[in-house]
């Protein structure tokens, strides 16, 4: 097990931003399959899953998003970077915007060679949606860096089925619900994909031609979810749309209105099984996590 304060090596691995969040521990994972050196970077070394993500294999560091000093340090010998950043924190679409900047900031005055940053599917497009416009700035402020950057833009996470859109059993029949109308397609994709892609992009950068890709492993409508559900369980489900109406977040509700107004995501997920030949559809996933 290694966890240390800092970092200032020069040992050649990628750095992972978040390492004990969902997609950091997927890329952590994916490029730890390949056999890759790997720095993860956590706010606290010291907590639960720093403990446990230590165990499996990569050196753990403490990085503070807003401690400049901190970035920079931990990033300092690394050869390039996984980012993401979260809207979730107390900073909201603001603080989001902020944190991407001081990473793509320290990773300049650390000298990254490239930094690959996990955005979301339709940023570049001008969605107007809060949560995908503070990674479209956080884009262009990699951009105006100059910094080699490849942007992967994931759509709607299958993980989310596991969360705030878990099905619920009623009687003997699994429902599903979505504040999105019947027979509107959802591109999807599983964290764990994400992190495969990620790697990929770390380590082979001209696998993604442009410099950017916008990545799925499943499309369905409501009542192919249900029955994708149906099939993997083994049991009745069916879908049930909600009203985007009743949702009281603004933000969600922008998004899932984008949703019904297709095309919304536009994934290439030719490229994205080419790059991960064991790409999910939900039924794989929601097999995976019934095990």
């Amino acid at each position: 097990m290694k966890i240390h304060e800092n970092s200032t090596t020069n040992d050649g691995s990628i750095a992972v931003i978040g390492g004990t969040g969902r997609q950091g521990r997927a890329v952590v994972s994916a490029l730890l399959a390949r056999d890759v050196q790997v720095r993860a970077l956590v706010r606290d070394p010291s907590s639960p899953r720093a403990q446990h993500l230590a165990q499996v294999g990569p050196e753990v560091v403490t990085a503070d998003l807003n401690d400049a000093a901190s970035l920079e340090e931990a990033l300092r010998g690394a050869t390039a970077v996984f980012a993401m950043t979260t809207f979730a924190g107390p900073g909201g679409t603001r603080g989001e915007t902020e944190h991407g900047v001081a990473i793509g900031d320290a990773a300049v005055r650390a000298g990254i060679g490239s930094l690959v940053y996990s955005s979301v599917g339709g940023a570049e497009r001008g969605t107007g949606i809060p949560h995908f416009e503070s990674k479209r700035r956080v884009e262009e402020h990699f951009e105006e860096l100059g910094l080699h950057t490849t942007f992967i833009r994931p759509a709607f996470f299958m993980d989310n089925f596991a969360s705030f859109s878990q099905p619920a059993m009623e009687g003997d029949t699994l429902v599903v619900r979505l504040p999105l109308p019947g027979g509107v397609p959802l591109q999807m994709i599983s964290t764990r994909d994400i992190g495969r892609v990620a790697a990929a992009a770390l380590l082979e950068p001209a696998s993604i031609p442009g410099g950017a890709l916008e990545i799925a492993g499943d499309e369905l409508t409501g009542e192919e979810v249900a029955a994708a559900f149906a099939e993997a369980r083994g049991i009745p489900a069916r879908y049930e749309p909600v009203p985007v109406g009743t949702l009281t977040d603004e933000d969600q509700k922008m998004m899932f209105t984008w949703f019904a107004q297709l095309p919304a995501y536009r994934a290439d997920m030719s490229l994205t099984r080419k790059l991960v030949p064991e790409l999910h559809d939900l039924r794989s996933w929601i097999k995976e996590q019934s095990r």
